[in-house]
C-alpha cells in the first residue's frame, strides 16, 4: 500500500513538472472583457503584453501574430518587454519580431510602452526598430485616435524600474476618454481618476500559482493586490494581464499565458 501510494506521488509530481515546465509555458488563451465606456463603446482592443520571445522563439512568435490577427481588432495596445532575460543576445531578433507585429493590420494601429527587460536589453534600439515597424511608442507621451467622431486618448508612461515616469507629462492635452499604457501595475495609485483605463502587465500574473494560496512571488510591492485581472480603486480602473512570456524561470502554473480582448460596450 505504502509503495503504491510512492508510486501514485510519483507520477503526479511527474505530471506536474512536465505541465509546469512544458506544457503551459507553450500554451496561449484568449481572455476577454468587458469595459463600460459610451465614448468608445463598439471599439475593439487586443492588449498583450511580455513578449519574451527567446532566441529560437520563431515559432513562438507566429503563434502569439496569428492569435492577435483572428481577433480582428480596431487597435492593439501593449504594456512592453519584447525582449527576453533583459539581454538582446538571449532575444529572438527585434527585427524580425518588430517586422512581424507590426505587420498586423488594424484601423486604429498598434501602440506600446517599453519595459524593463527591453531598456536593460537597449531601449533605444527596441524602441527603433518598432517604430521602423509602424508601431507606436510612448514614453511620458500622448496621442489620439480619432473614433466616430471623437478623439481618445492613449498616454504612456516611463517603466518604472528602468526610467522615471512623468504622468503628469504623459497626460499633458489629454481629455477624456483616455487609456493610459504602464509597464507595470505599482503606477496606477498615482494615476489620476480622470483616465478611464489603465493597462498594465509585467507580473506574469506570478508565473507560479498554488491553489488556495495564489502566487508565490509576483514583482509587484503591493503582492497580490496587483498581481492579475480587473481592479478598482475609488472611481479608477486598471487591466493586468499575465502577459505571454516568463522570466527568471521558464515555468508556469495555473497561469497561462494569455492575449486579452477589450470590448468597449
Amino acid at each position: 500500500m505504502f509503495k503504491l501510494l510512492l508510486i501514485l506521488l510519483f507520477i503526479i509530481a511527474l505530471i506536474l513538472f512536465i505541465d509546469t515546465c512544458f506544457i503551459e509555458p507553450n500554451r496561449l488563451i484568449k481572455v476577454e472583457y468587458k469595459i463600460k465606456n459610451p465614448d468608445m463603446k463598439g471599439l475593439k482592443a487586443v492588449f498583450v503584453s511580455d513578449f519574451h520571445i527567446k532566441k529560437h522563439g520563431a515559432k513562438r512568435l507566429q503563434k502569439i501574430v496569428d492569435m492577435i490577427k483572428a481577433q480582428n481588432p480596431d487597435i492593439i495596445l501593449c504594456t512592453g518587454d519584447f525582449a527576453a532575460e533583459h539581454k538582446l543576445k538571449t532575444s529572438y531578433d527585434i527585427k524580425k519580431t518588430a517586422k512581424a507585429l507590426g505587420g498586423i493590420k488594424t484601423k486604429y494601429g498598434f501602440y506600446t510602452v517599453l519595459g524593463n527587460h527591453d531598456n536593460l536589453a537597449d531601449g533605444d534600439y527596441i524602441a527603433e526598430q518598432l517604430r521602423n515597424n509602424g508601431i507606436v511608442i510612448l514614453e511620458n507621451s500622448n496621442t489620439h485616435i480619432n473614433y466616430n467622431g471623437k478623439n481618445i486618448y492613449i498616454a504612456g508612461l516611463a517603466d518604472l524600474q528602468t526610467r522615471e515616469p512623468d504622468v503628469e507629462k504623459a497626460l499633458e492635452g489629454c481629455e477624456t476618454p483616455t487609456i493610459m499604457l504602464t509597464h507595470t501595475p505599482d503606477t496606477f495609485p498615482d494615476i489620476p481618476e480622470r483616465v478611464t483605463l489603465t493597462l498594465a502587465g509585467h507580473t506574469h500574473g506570478g508565473q507560479i500559482r498554488m491553489p488556495f494560496v495564489g502566487a508565490i512571488l509576483i514583482p509587484s510591492d503591493y503582492g497580490e493586490k496587483y498581481a492579475v485581472g480587473l481592479k478598482h480603486k475609488n472611481n479608477k480602473t486598471m487591466l493586468v494581464t499575465k502577459g505571454m512570456g516568463t522570466s527568471i524561470l521558464p515555468w508556469r502554473f495555473n497561469c497561462t499565458p494569455e492575449i486579452v480582448v477589450i470590448n468597449f460596450v
